[in-house]
């Protein structure tokens, strides 16, 4: 039987892994409610605007305008990006899991995520993502999002790493699936106790505390 080679990068989704997801469905019905905004109408601006956004191909203010500012609202732009900002939570388990990983098996860390520049900003500097990540490959900087094959290429090229050597780390089934077809070993998150020990599965032990 093949060996399996050593594992030295782990490609991590940040929303529904590392942190709450930053503005999903569930955050813009919190926000159509608090801002008292018609549902329906919103939600089916985002969908015709969202993937642009995400690819950093139209802007924050853009974005607002498109979705919400369409026309004169009673708050202002600053109230409904401080409440888009406010979704996003961390998992303190699974940051400290990452960073257990990196400290004691020397890991290469890398982003693999969907996310619109000023979200993506405001989660890697509120959480010091930036402190524990070498890299972001985000939909905002590269143009592409998952499951757009090309960005997972993308980030194997740019980490210098071959995918026999790699573990890939996402909550959505599909994008698991198509890491695995590259030829990563992959985990599908559903919560801190699995994926430690899928882990541990796969030669990446950690101490107890976390």
């Amino acid at each position: 039987m093949k060996k399996s080679l050593p594992i030295t990068t782990l490609f991590v989704d940040v929303g529904g892994v590392l942190l709450t997801n930053g503005w999903d469905h569930l955050a813009r019905k919190r926000a159509a409610k608090h801002f008292k905004l018609n549902w329906s109408e919103m939600d089916e601006r985002h969908r015709l605007v969202f993937e642009t956004h995400e690819e950093g191909k139209l802007s924050f203010e853009e974005y607002l305008g498109w979705v919400v500012f369409f026309e004169k609202r009673p708050f202002t732009r600053i109230q409904f990006r401080d409440f888009m900002f406010a979704q996003s939570k961390p998992y303190p388990k699974m940051l400290g899991l990452v960073a257990q990983l990196k400290a004691q098996h020397g890991l290469k860390i890398v982003v693999v995520s969907n996310e619109s520049r000023e979200i993506n900003a405001h989660r890697i500097r509120t959480f010091r993502l930036d402190q524990l990540v070498d890299a972001f490959i985000s939909s905002c900087f590269v143009g592409m999002r998952k499951p757009d094959i090309e960005i997972f290429r993308l980030a194997l090229d740019l980490a210098q790493t071959a995918p026999e050597r790699a573990v890939f780390i996402d909550n959505t089934p599909m994008f698991v699936q198509i890491a695995e077809r590259l030829g990563m070993r992959s985990i599908h998150h559903v919560d801190y106790e699995s994926t430690r020990a899928k882990f541990t599965s796969l030669g990446l032990q950690t101490n107890d505390a976390t």
